[in-house]
Order: structure tokens, then sequence, then C-alpha cells
């Protein structure tokens, strides 16, 4: 088998970092612009604040009620902020007028007090430039610390958090990916040792069983050359077996042929050796016999002959029947496999084509696979399960463009 997928791997690798850093990048602009604009918002409203504080010093606006006015600039504030003099000295203790949203231990002296609140001051004075307010001479009366709001600081590190969980989630996922596909290889391996054993099993077995007879009767002229038929037989069988091998995992020639002599000449293979199976299993086909197409017939044998093994597994009842139909339908060939078995259950037929999954003790998990590739892959094709029911059997369906379609 073929596998050189190292240069698209790096490729596409590649391409999905440079997708998550765009996404990353793309995230942290948009919500730094965010913060900007609410910034933005705060500062008015301190601006607000600090625009009310300076009518309140106006000739006009003696005697007026600013109450409404402050209440309803202050409650809006939900961010830390601090009134001081113009010598950055705290305006008063209480909240709700020299401050707003700053949490204070209660328990601290008056001396401790006021060197929280001048630390306090000095931070927020590194997060933004305090706001002025002043007389109508241009005097500096008070001025306004505030800081950012409780929702502002979520989302500056927002980014930041996302792109770490991201990242996180990423290395999951490609360490999860990576032992599946590690495990599915492992599974193709295995299942392709073991393929081949079995696949080389049964004419070299053949073989010694021949051989055993030709000494035994190497004075029985009739006997030996109806002996080396059959060995001949069976060398043809493991030159057609290399054959196959050697096409998977590069580009099989396809030539002109009929689906349904294909078909028959696998019959004929298993027709001789049921009776080893201990079931009475008829094999027909029927249909067009004339319609061809191109194909590979060492590959598509094996498709057959692995849908074969596949009923011949789930038919349980001595009287057992595997029925192929040919049919061609518009630009297409259609050729129905169908038996009589236990049926697939629905939950499981997305799985039967995939490398490793069996349901039976013995097997590996690799027929279908193989058939699904030399079908969908090499005949550029299609194989699905057409109809399964519990106890009523299975119908596979194999689509192959026609001649007309390939021209």
């Amino acid at each position: 088998m073929k596998y050189s997928s190292g240069p698209t791997s790096l490729y596409l690798k590649l391409t999905l970092v440079i997708i998550g850093a765009a996404i990353a990048i793309a995230t942290l602009i948009y919500t730094q612009n965010l913060v900007a604009k609410l910034q933005e918002r705060e500062k008015e409203i301190v601006q607000l604040y600090a625009n009310g504080l300076e009518f309140a010093t106006k000739p006009e606006s003696s005697g007026s009620d600013l109450s409404f006015v402050f209440n309803n600039i202050i409650k809006r504030i939900d961010f830390p902020i601090i009134l001081t003099d113009e010598h950055d000295q705290i305006i008063s203790n209480s909240p709700g007028y020299g401050y707003k949203n700053i949490d204070i231990d209660k328990s601290l002296t008056e001396k401790q007090l006021k060197e929280f609140f001048k630390n306090e001051i000095k931070k927020l004075g590194t997060e933004h430039q305090p706001i002025d307010v002043k007389t109508l001479d241009g005097k500096v009366l008070n001025k306004i610390y505030y800081g950012d709001s409780e929702i502002i600081n979520r989302l500056r590190y927002y980014p930041y958090l996302q792109i770490i969980f991201a990242f996180l989630f990423i290395m999951i996922a490609y360490s999860s990916f990576s032992y599946i596909k590690r495990s599915e290889q492992s599974n193709i391996w295995v299942g392709m040792s073991k393929e081949t054993a079995h696949q080389l099993g049964t004419p070299i077995s053949s073989l010694m069983g021949w051989n055993e007879i030709l000494r035994l009767n190497y004075n029985s002229p009739d006997r030996v050359l109806d002996t080396s038929e059959e060995i001949e037989s069976d060398l043809n069988r493991l030159n057609k077996i290399t054959k196959r091998f050697s096409k998977i995992g590069s580009k099989p020639e396809l030539t002109m042929d009929s689906p349904y002599e294909v078909i028959q000449r696998v019959i004929n293979y298993f027709q001789r050796r049921l009776p080893q199976t201990g079931k009475r299993v008829e094999l027909t086909v029927d249909g067009n016999k004339e319609v061809k197409t191109n194909i590979n017939a060492e590959l598509l044998e094996w498709v057959f002959e692995n849908l074969i093994k596949n009923a011949l597994d789930a038919i349980e009842n001595k009287d057992g029947l595997i029925k192929f139909s040919v049919q061609k339908v518009n630009n297409h060939i259609e050729i129905d496999i169908s038996d009589n078995g236990k049926g697939i259950e629905a939950g499981k037929r997305k799985d039967i084509f995939r490398p490793g999954y069996s349901t039976k003790k013995r097997g590996w998990g690799l027929g279908l696979s193989l058939s699904k590739r030399i079908i969908n892959d090499y005949h550029k094709g299609k194989i699905f399960v057409k109809h399964s029911a519990p106890d009523e059997g299975t119908t596979f369906k194999i689509i192959l463009p026609s001649s007309e379609q390939l021209t």
C-alpha cells in the first residue's frame, strides 16, 4: 500500500495554524475595539459628571436643584471613581460623594484610610487621565479620577482566555485525531496482513493436498492428470491474488468487460467449495449479460468474493440464497447483491465499511473497507446497503458508471 501524505499533511497543518491565528487576531481586534468604545462611553459619563460640577459653581445655578442631575449621573456610574480637590486630596470619605465602587476595609484607621485613598488615586491616574472640574476663570476646582468597569476588565482579558482555551482544545483534538488515525492505520496493516494470509491460505492448503495426492498416485496417470489440472487452477488463483494486492495503492488498469461474466466466474469458484461449509446455499445471477463497462476484473472479483463471504457468514440456516442482479439503468450499471441472512442492525450500517470494524469473532474488518475503496476510488462508483432488516436479509447495491460516462 502507498502512503505519501507527508507534504499534504504539512500544508494542512500550516493552513489550520494560519486560520487559527487569523481567528485569534480578529477576535482580539474586535474585542479591543469594543473595549475602546466602552471606555469612551465611561469617559463621557465622567465628563458629564464634571460638567455638572462646573455648572454648580456658576452664579446662575444658585438656588437650582441639581440633586436630580447628580443622582441620575452617579447612578449610571458602575466603575471606580474618586473626586479630589486640586491637590489630589479626596474631598470626602463618604461613599457616593467622595468616591464610588471602591472596596474599603472597614477596619482601617483614619491614617490607613488616607494612605489607601492615596494609593487608589495614584493607581486610577495610571489607568486614565483625570478629568478637571474648572471654574469660569479656568481654575481647577476638583479632579475626577476613574478606572475601568468590571465588564471592560473582563472583555480586555477575554480574547486571551479564549485563545488559551482554543489552543488547549486544538491540542486535545489534534492528539485525539492523531491517536484515531494511528489506530486506524494499525488496524489496516493488521487487517491487510490477515487478509493476505487468508487469501494465500486456501490455495496453498489445496496445493499441499494435491502434492500429497500426487505422492500417493504417481503410478496412476489419469489421477495425476486430474490433479495437475487442479494444481494449475490453484496456481492461477495465487497469481490472481498477487495481482490484486499489487493493484492496491496504485492506479489499476481498466478494460472493457462484462460485470455479469465477472460475477459468474466468482459464483463458479464458490460453488465448487460450498459443500465444505455444511450449508446448502444457492448462488444465482440474472439480468443483463451484454452490458459492459471499463472495470478491473481482478479487483471487482475481490469485491464480489467479500460480499459472498459476508453473506455466507450471515446465513445461519442451512438453506441459503445469495442472488446477484445486473441491470443498466440510464447511464450507469446497477448490481444488487441480496441474501436471506440475519441482516444488519440500522445503527451499524454506517460502520460496516470502516476499517477494523467487524461483528464476526474471527473477522478483522477489512473486506468491506477494501470493497468500498475498490468501487469508489478505482471505479468511480458507489457501494452501500440498499436494504436490510433483522432475520430478513440484506441487499447491497453497487453502482458503476457505464462506458458512455467514461468516454
